[in-house]
């Protein structure tokens, strides 16, 4: 059976890049249920706007472009909505594997401190922690380098202060 090449092309550049949907998933969403809900939708966003991607532009700026917005306007709706109640039923947790060695206190303080912050702030830690170019976050995030390099130095500040400050 012959596949269709237009879907066949967006497996691979998905499957190819599918860390930078999961990390963004793990900045915008705590719950792992909202984490796959949330990758499911930036697939099919990402689906929909793949016709009109440009082959000129880089794959991982698109790809972070659709996937920020997609979480942002996620977690405004989900903000919106009450909180369904959870069923009375126990279902066990699974367990995570202990983090080990001596930074993953420092790491769990700055996960913390990231939670604290908006989300279009949040959009600019996960994209440096990325280690993307002003260049590539002005494309991402449509605005200008300058404007970019202002707008993390306030995010670094602020973080600062919520590092500081006691929890």
């Amino acid at each position: 059976m012959n596949s269709d090449p237009v879907s066949s092309a967006f497996l691979a550049v998905i499957n190819a890049n599918q860390g930078i949907l999961h990390r963004v998933c793990k900045l915008y969403c705590q719950d792992a249920d909202d984490r796959q809900d949330l990758y499911q939708e930036m697939v099919l966003q990402l689906w929909r706007a793949f016709p009109r991607y440009e082959p000129t532009a880089k794959i991982s700026t698109w790809l972070y472009r659709i996937a920020l917005n997609v979480a942002i306007s996620n977690l405004r709706q989900r903000t919106r909505r009450p909180a369904p109640e959870r069923l009375g039923l126990a279902v066990p947790e699974v367990p995570l594997p202990p983090s080990e060695g001596p930074d993953s206190e420092d790491l769990a303080q700055l996960y913390r401190a990231i939670e604290r912050l908006s989300d279009v702030e949040k959009a600019f830690v996960l994209l440096y922690l990325e280690e993307r170019t002003y260049e590539e976050m002005s494309d991402i995030l449509g605005i200008t380098q300058n404007n970019v390099r202002v707008k993390m130095h306030r995010v670094q500040d602020k973080l600062r202060q919520l590092l500081t400050q006691p929890a």
